[in-house]
C-alpha cells in the first residue's frame, strides 16, 4: 500500500509563462502542477495594450481577479450582453460557467492576479467563439 503524498507549503516565483487557451500568456503560479494544490490556482496576468482575449468561460469554476495596474473592460453574460470597466485596486468576481471576454483598449499594459477554484487552471476553460461577434471591436 503506497503512502499518500504529504502536502507542503510552497513558494513560487512567477518567472515562467505559458499560453492559455484564452489567447493570453500567464505567469506560472500556484496550481496542481506546481504545488499539488487541490482546489485553487493563482496566476499573474499582463494584458498587453490593445489586446483582447478569446470569449470563454470556466465550466464549473469561479474566478476572482485583483487588478494591480491599468484599466480593462470585460463583456460578460450568456450572450456577452453586460459590460464592466475595471482598474487598479478593483476586485472582480466571475461566477462559474459565465461567458466573458476581457480586453485592454488602452495604450498601456494592465496587470492582475487571477485566482480560480480549479487547481489545473486551463482544464475548465471552454472557448465560446460564437459569442465574439457580439462584442464591439
Amino acid at each position: 500500500m503506497s503512502q499518500p503524498k504529504t502536502l507542503q507549503c510552497r513558494k513560487i516565483r512567477p518567472e515562467n509563462t505559458y499560453s492559455g487557451k484564452q489567447g493570453f500568456d500567464y505567469f506560472e503560479g500556484i496550481a496542481r502542477e506546481t504545488t499539488q494544490s487541490r482546489a485553487i490556482c493563482m496566476h499573474l496576468l499582463t494584458i498587453p495594450a490593445g489586446a483582447k482575449a478569446k470569449a470563454h468561460k470556466h465550466a464549473t469554476h469561479e474566478t476572482a481577479i485583483y487588478m494591480l495596474e491599468g484599466k480593462v473592460e470585460m463583456y460578460w453574460g450568456q450572450d456577452l450582453e453586460n459590460h464592466m470597466k475595471a482598474e487598479a485596486g478593483d476586485l472582480i468576481y466571475i461566477p462559474a460557467d459565465t461567458p466573458h471576454l476581457p480586453m485592454n483598449l488602452t495604450d498601456a499594459p494592465a496587470r492582475a492576479v487571477i485566482s480560480r477554484t480549479d487547481p489545473h487552471e486551463q482544464e475548465s476553460v471552454v472557448l465560446t467563439p460564437e459569442l465574439e461577434e457580439r462584442v464591439p471591436s
